[in-house]
């Protein structure tokens, strides 16, 4: 099975993932990064930094099992709402911390500007699932229960 032989839609949908993945990584690391030196401190990890390693984690690994060619061809429909479950994960993500950091003035903290940026890649993210959200089930709707045009015998 060469590159040849993949559709054009599956090739897509992988830089789609691919950038996804790429974005879900970096959140995983952004806010692992203020998890790791809390517990460094003995300091609990707040909940809002664990929800987003969560949120990334699922993200990548949902990009990593869509990666398998056939995956999402069988997911049907389900794909498409399980995006929306993400979709809806990473917005919840950007609204909680776009109130904590979006008006916060960094004053040369690089922790404060760090976490100013990540925002951004959350709301970025988040786009991006909704755009996956939209492909997948118009990836689904196309390729349904579709039979031949002539004599409707034959599934296409």
């Amino acid at each position: 099975m060469g590159l040849a032989n993949l559709g054009v839609s599956y090739l897509l949908f992988s830089a789609l993932y691919f950038v996804c993945f790429a974005l879900a990584l970096t959140v995983c690391g952004l806010y692992g990064h203020d998890i790791n030196r809390a517990n460094e401190h003995g300091k609990y990890s707040d909940s809002k930094w664990v929800y987003a390693v969560v949120v990334g984690s699922m993200s990548a690994v949902t990009c990593a099992v869509y990666f398998i060619p056939f995956i999402f061809r069988i997911g049907g429909v389900v794909a498409a709402v399980w995006n929306f479950i993400l979709f809806i994960l990473w917005i919840t993500l950007f609204g909680v911390f776009g109130k904590l950091f979006i008006g916060e003035d960094p004053e040369g903290v690089s922790g404060v500007q760090r976490m100013k940026n990540a925002v951004w890649v959350d709301l970025t993210s988040a786009l991006l699932w909704l755009l996956a959200t939209v492909a997948a089930f118009g990836y689904w709707w196309k390729h349904r229960e579709s039979r031949t045009r002539f004599t409707s015998r034959a599934h296409v």
